[in-house]
Order: C-alpha cells, then structure tokens, then sequence
C-alpha cells in the first residue's frame, strides 16, 4: 500500500479506531458485549472505561443528526446530508476533529460524579481550554477550540448528577476544530502544529509504513494482511503503568490485556518486519515472572493477575522467533531468554509435579488458557498430554540454547528432561489410539472429543509416525469449512458459542498446522491454512469463531487472531513463490 492511499475501510461496531501508541480509541463499544449509540473516546488505563461521548448534532434543531460513519486507518468520519466531521490521531495521546456544516457535543458518558467515581468538568482558564477529569481512568481529557465557536458549555463545575460537556459549531464558514488530549495532571497549553489535512496524511504515513514493513510480502491472494496489519497496529501501546514495554494488546474492545500465551503470536507475527517490537511481545509478561518462575495470568495497564497460568508454549515460540527476527539475537539476548525460560520450565517441574510424578498438571482449564474445554469436565486439577508436549519442546529449546551459550552439561540434562518427559507422556497417557487425561487426586482417566486432546501432535516430527498419523487423522474430524473446530461438532457438548467448546480459534490453528506440518501432514496442514485465512478474509479478526458459520464471536477485534492470519498468510505466499 502506498501512503497516498487511506487504506482498508472497516466497521467501528468492530474494530475500534485507534493508532500506534495509543491508549484510547474512538469506538460504541463501550464494555463487554455493550454497544452505544454514538461513538466514544474509551480510555485502557485503569481499565476500559467510555469517558467522552462524541454526538453530531443536526445545526438546524440541535437534535443528533443521522450520519454515516466510515473509518479507515487514518481517518475516521460522521457523514451527513448537511455536512460532516472528521477525526485523526495527531499523536497517541491526541485527536483531532474538524467539522463542516455540522456542529459537535462532546460530553461526559458518566452523568453520575461521586466522591470516587465519574467525570468532572471545568473550563481551564490558564490553559484556555475545557476539562474532563476521569476518576475511572486518572487521567484528564482537555479539548482545545483552534476554531469555530463553542455555542455552549452545560455542567460546569457541577458536582452529583449533571450531563457535562460543550457543544461546537462553526465560524461563518460552517467550519470548527478542535483537539482532544489525554493528559495527565498539566502540560503547556495545546498549539497545533500541522492542519488537519497534514495530520491526516501523517497518520496515513504511519499506517502505510508499518503494514510495508510488517506484510511486504501481501498481494490479491492474501487479501486480509492490511487489516490484520491495522488490528495489530491499533492495538498497540505505549510503557505505561505495568506494561513494562510497548505492548500489543489483545483488544483495544474489553480484551485489553496481555494474556501470558497471546503474546507469543503477536511476537511472531511482528518478528521479520519489526524485530524490536516483536522482542518486547515475547518478554513483556516475563517482565512480570515471580520467585517461583511463574508467568503471570495476565498484565494490562494496572493490573498483573496471578490466581491462573498459562500452558507453556513459550520454548515452541522462542524456537521459531529466534529464526524469524530479522536480526538474530546475540549471546546477552540468549542469555537472558534461556534464564527466564529455564526459571518457567522449573515452575512447571516442582510447583506443578506431585511427589513422584513424572508429569506436570494443570489446576484448572484456565491454565491451559483452553477455559472451558471438555477435557476439564470430570475434573480440573490434572495431567495432560498438550501440557507434557508443550514443556517437550520447551526442554528442547532450552537443550539448543545451553549448546549455544557453551553450556554442554546444561544441554545434556535438558535433552534427557525432554526424553524422559515424552517417555511419561507416552508410557501413563498414550492408550494405543489417543492420548487421555488424568486426575492428580483420583487417579482416573477419560478422554473427550475435543481438540485439546490432540494437541501432541505440535512435537510434529519428534512423534512416531503411527502416532502423529492417528492425530492427523482424529485432527481432520474436527476440520468444518471454516477451520478447526474446538469440539467436534458432532459431540453431545459442542457448543456453537461455547468458547472453548466448539468455536474456531486462531491458536490452535496456528499450533496444529505447525505441528501437522513438521509432521509431515502437508496436505492437512495446507487445508488447515487455507480455511482458517478464508475464514478470517471473509469474517474478520474476532476472538473466536462459530465452526459451523464461520460468525465472529465475542470480542471482534482480536490481535492474536489477525497475527495467526499474518503468519499463515506469509507462510502460504513463501510456499507460492510470491
């Protein structure tokens, strides 16, 4: 794409309209599953919290006006019959809006102001400006009139249950403009820089160059890679808070976290093209690893859960970063990875394995980051075979990087923890034609039809062939047209919105075609490929998918899932020659 072009057109009842850096977006979602009627600045500090509602008004009652609103990556805009307005990110922490025949209120979305929760207004009167100080998020939101005129101010200074803002309309020419920052406690006072036209063309720029440099390889045959680019792009933040580094979350929607196995995908997805960025994806949540080793749940803006793990995938993931980064990481790089992935690998071999046991468990489905799945249903406190195959490679990868750091004897005693730990796997788990579950307390095995059975198949080549085969085989059970269905769908506890029950996801897809592939399960791996891209050309980017009709569900605009397109997508073009 070349920067003279706006770039794709999307829905905001979608995809929020954001930029790089950012840490709010212009979006009707206003919480989980809730959609407003007008658009809204909605802050991620301190959470997602709506904070300023943007109404168009109609200038001849007042009253809303019926718009059409469109986005793309630099521009969003409110059309209608008698004019229009205009939004662009000037900066990640300030917007522009340039109105035309059509006047504007920018409001306070909380009516409700508490001692300890809401939204005060004010007029600034040394920075000659107007004032939303947010409880919910800390942070102040000052708007700056470069133009027009302001045709009134409600709520003022009011204290308990008030509307506040300010409306604008236009000089003689119909026109206004104004800035909108998210600031802390002061800065100097706002001055515009550039006009609006040049802000809009800058914020294009950014837009352009990233999806050059993150999809150089897109054409008519991956016809998703710049949207999946601008989930990505918009997505990302700023070091702010607990987010040690810049940080791609999973949604600027209300996923707005970093989940301590989404990360790994975002990681490699961004690895050739923005190598420093990648880095900073894949050793954000070890920022935050305890004494123990630990990942954390999660980390957001001000917050880093610990009541849950996640499965740790982060050896498979460290193996294919370190060959995908444009700049291969030199020996201090190496070095701190390998400490922190041996610290994670040894919280899974004491903290996790029972007196005796040569297998590590899991406490609860959230730890597998598969929630709900099927697997977990008689009991949650158990051994599984994905958990066994995901520390197999991760020991690997340990054994590969002591050999690289001159560490031979570190390297041995990795590759027999690796050895012995597929030997248990296979010895307690593996009955002859699939592999089971195992309950730490009662000691009693079951099987489900779910895909989490059959994720073993990501050791690909260091499986035996008749087991790999058998995997690849009960995998293609689970294939619909539109990709890998988390439950088979013809199971008594397929859900169609069941999250982990049956919805498509993008990793999985993403570890079973790796797995399959390494496997030599070209052909399945290529079907796999081909509808998860088709699925997300056609349908979006959204958390999950139903496995029967392809819709997206819940959180609609889900970074891992356009970072697996981009991966499969660039996968697909090098196989093609393109």
């Amino acid at each position: 794409m070349t920067a003279d072009r706006p770039g794709p057109a999307f829905s905001v009842h979608d995809i929020p309209f954001s930029a790089y850096g950012s840490w709010f977006d212009i979006s009707p979602v206003v919480a989980e599953q809730t959609h407003a009627e007008d658009l809204h600045l909605v802050s991620h500090q301190n959470g997602m919290h709506a904070v300023l509602r943007l109404v168009p008004l109609d200038a001849a009652t007042g009253e809303r006006a019926e718009t059409r609103v469109t986005a793309t990556p630099g521009l969003l805009s409110w059309i209608g019959a008698a004019g229009r307005i205009d939004l662009a990110y000037e900066s990640p922490d300030t917007v522009r809006l340039h109105g035309t025949g059509m006047p504007m209120r920018v409001g306070a979305a909380a009516r409700t102001l508490t001692p300890f929760s809401g939204t005060y207004f004010f007029r600034d009167a040394a920075a000659d400006a107007y004032v939303f100080t947010s409880y919910e998020t800390g942070r102040r939101y000052r708007v700056t009139v470069l133009s027009g005129t302001v045709t009134g101010v409600f709520g003022s200074q009011a204290l308990g249950g008030a509307d506040r803002g300010l409306t604008l309309g236009g000089d003689a020419d119909g026109a206004w403009e104004i800035a909108v920052e998210e600031i802390d406690t002061a800065r100097p006072p706002y001055a515009a820089a550039a006009v609006f036209g040049k802000v809009v063309e800058v914020a294009r720029h950014a837009f352009a160059d990233f999806v050059d440099t993150v999809a150089p390889w897109r054409s008519s045959a991956t016809p998703a890679a710049e949207l999946a680019a601008y989930v990505v792009w918009s997505a990302t933040v700023r070091p702010a808070g607990l987010v040690t580094r810049s940080a791609v979350l999973m949604s600027k929607h209300w996923m707005d976290k970093v989940w301590s196995w989404d990360h790994c995908f975002n990681a490699l997805a961004l690895a050739p093209g923005c190598p420093e960025l990648a880095w900073d994806q894949f050793h954000l949540p070890f920022d935050h690893q305890d004494e123990t080793g630990a990942l954390p749940d999660s980390v957001t803006h001000s917050e880093v859960l610990r009541n849950f793990v996640k499965p740790p995938i982060h050896g498979w993931a460290f193996s294919h970063l370190r060959r995908r980064l444009a700049t291969p990481p030199g020996r201090a790089e190496l070095a701190e990875s390998y400490d922190r992935l041996e610290r994670w690998t040894d919280f899974w071999l004491t903290a996790r394995r029972a007196p005796g046991a040569a297998l590590p468990h899991y406490q609860h489905g959230n730890d597998s980051g598969w929630d709900n799945a099927t697997t977990f249903d008689p009991e949650r406190v158990v051994v599984t075979a994905d958990l066994a195959a995901f520390l197999v490679l991760q020991l690997h990868e340990l054994a590969g990087l002591a050999t690289r750091l001159g560490r031979p004897e570190d390297a041995d005693r990795w590759t027999r923890a690796a050895e012995d730990t597929q030997a248990a796997m296979l010895d307690e788990l593996w009955t002859g034609d699939r592999f089971v579950a195992r309950g730490v307390d009662s000691g009693d095995t079951w099987h489900s039809a779910g895909l989490l059975d059959l994720m073993p198949i990501v050791l690909g080549e260091l499986l035996p062939d008749e087991i790999s085969g058998v995997l690849a085989a009960r995998v293609e059970a689970h294939l619909t047209p539109y990709g890998l269905a988390t439950e088979r769908t013809t199971s008594p506890h397929y859900l169609s919105d069941g999250y982990w029950r049956g919805p498509i996801w993008a990793p999985a897809t993403v570890l079973v075609e790796d797995g399959l592939r390494r496997a030599g399960h070209h052909r399945s791996a290529d079907e796999i490929s081909a509808r998860f891209r088709g699925l997300c050309e056609t349908h979006g980017f959204a958390e999950n998918f139903d496995a029967l009709t392809g819709r997206g569900l819940r959180d609609r605009a889900y970074t891992w899932t356009a970072a697996s397109y981009l991966l499969l997508a660039e996968a697909h073009a090098r196989r093609c020659g393109s």
